[in-house]
């Protein structure tokens, strides 16, 4: 009788401990690092030089977040290795949220082109991807052809004569000209220079007929008329160019090089800690004065959950390695 008692009494308490389970882990208060965090200012590293995109989304997120967090936030310009000695500075960061990381596609390119010293998916943890940029495959306006099926038809006669420019031998505009060139079946010839804005120079000058940019950069110029622009490179439409079809709707099935933007933290950083800065990140991005801003600028707000962001990490590595491979880029 008392062992049958026993079994019993038990049993309930199982039951018990089972329905009030979650109401209890929820009566526990955070980690006492998630709880007071931020403790002391955050700093943001940018793995580039001042001025660029990169740098100019790190300093409009910062103000906000430094508003609404009650601590300021510091933009911290690392540049050097093509943004890989920026990106491994916060990679052996103390992972307490106090360092942070700004990133654009070229972090996974870097991952396909470079020998890195860190892991890219697991040294970092992805936060948040905060907008998109669609390249634009843009052209001077003597070039004798306004559309893909035109600039096809154009290669197609002119093998290995037509050239395109981009910001450097292994960047995000490289590899998008070569996946251009192996889907379509064109040769076309890269001329890399030492960074985006030389490369657009001389495509306004004529010396170089084409060129992916991203929007961002070359919406100004197609404004004033000194560029035309053949297609973009996202599968949607870029909202500051919505007349200018897609690459992939142009008859390249397919096409897809985005250029995007998003925060990364050290990737041991704790999980309350990750979600509270993807939670103000994301409320940020979605108010109409930061939409508005990032707009004018060709860029589209995204605000992503740090699961969807390190999927598009990986999927870009993937790909950008295959074209790497494939193209037997090399980075001397």
């Amino acid at each position: 009788m008392f062992k049958v008692r026993y079994l019993f009494l038990r049993a309930n308490r199982v039951i018990i401990a089972v329905i009030f389970a979650p109401a209890f882990a929820f009566a526990f208060p955070l980690p006492a690092a998630a709880q007071n965090y931020p403790t002391k200012p955050i700093r943001l590293i940018v793995p580039f030089a001042p001025g660029g995109g990169t740098d100019i989304l790190a300093r409009v997120i910062g103000q906000k977040l430094g508003e609404s967090m009650g601590q300021q936030v510091v933009v911290d310009n690392r540049a050097g290795a093509g943004g890989n000695l920026g990106a491994a500075l916060a990679a052996t960061a103390s992972p307490d949220g106090h360092t942070l990381l700004m990133v654009s596609a070229s972090y996974a390119v870097n991952a396909s082109v470079y020998k890195l010293a860190f892991d890219p998916v697991k040294d970092l943890m992805a936060v948040t991807q905060m907008a998109s940029v669609p390249f634009v495959l843009v052209a001077h306006p003597s070039l004798p052809a306004n559309s893909v099926k035109e600039l096809i038809a154009l290669a197609q006669t002119r093998p290995g004569q037509l050239n395109y420019a981009s910001s450097g031998n292994g960047s995000s505009p490289h590899l998008a000209g070569e996946l251009f060139t192996m889907m379509t079946g064109t040769k076309m010839v890269h001329v890399p220079y030492k960074g985006g804005a030389p490369a657009l120079a001389e495509v306004i000058g004529g010396q170089v007929p084409l060129l992916f940019s991203t929007v961002i950069q070359a919406l100004p110029q197609l404004k004033a008329g000194k560029l035309k622009a053949i297609a973009v490179g996202s599968l949607k439409r870029s909202s500051a160019l919505p007349e200018v079809p897609t690459i992939a709707e142009s008859g390249v099935a397919g096409y897809d090089v985005t250029n995007w933007f998003g925060v990364l933290a050290p990737g041991t950083t704790p999980k309350p800690i990750v979600l509270r800065l993807n939670r103000e990140i994301v409320q940020h991005l979605r108010s109409a004065d930061l939409r508005a801003r990032l707009a004018s600028e060709g860029a589209d707000p995204v605000g992503s959950s740090p699961a969807e962001f390190e999927r598009v990490i990986r999927n870009d590595i993937e790909k950008y390695t295959r074209i790497v491979k494939a193209a037997g880029i090399r980075i001397n």
